[in-house]
């Protein structure tokens, strides 16, 4: 196996590991890193590639996306309650601690203008 297929799959898996925590946690993107694994094992792996484009987690989080550059509105509306119940529960937890508020805050600022205006809205017969 040449070096350059251990490196692409060692790095999609870091990636496929990162981006299944970022379903939980909001502070890591989880397009992002799905995006990085899908290159990765497309670069290594046939075998890697088909099983992950046929995964769960990547016709949930990220065909439409990669298929038309958008989001359904329930998959947008339920990442943005996530994002905001979990940061909301950090926000009353750092009371003592205003300037973690206010980063939190503008993450959560930051969140909500993307994905309200840089993801396109598609709509379910598309």
């Amino acid at each position: 196996m040449k070096i350059s297929k251990v490196i692409f799959i060692t790095v999609g898996c870091i990636c496929l590991a990162l981006g299944t925590v970022g379903i939980i946690l909001p502070i890591l993107p989880t397009v992002p890193f799905f995006m990085a694994t899908a290159f990765c094992f497309a670069k290594s792996s046939e075998r890697l590639h088909s099983w992950f484009v046929s995964s769960n987690m990547y016709k949930k989080h990220l065909q439409s996306f990669v298929e038309k550059r958008g989001m359904l509105m329930k998959t947008k509306f339920t990442i943005l309650t996530t994002v905001t119940l979990l940061m909301g529960f950090g926000f009353v937890m750092m009371s003592r601690v205003p300037v973690a508020r206010v980063i939190l805050a503008v993450v959560w600022v930051c969140h909500v203008v993307y994905f309200v205006f840089g993801v396109k809205t598609i709509r379910e017969e598309e």
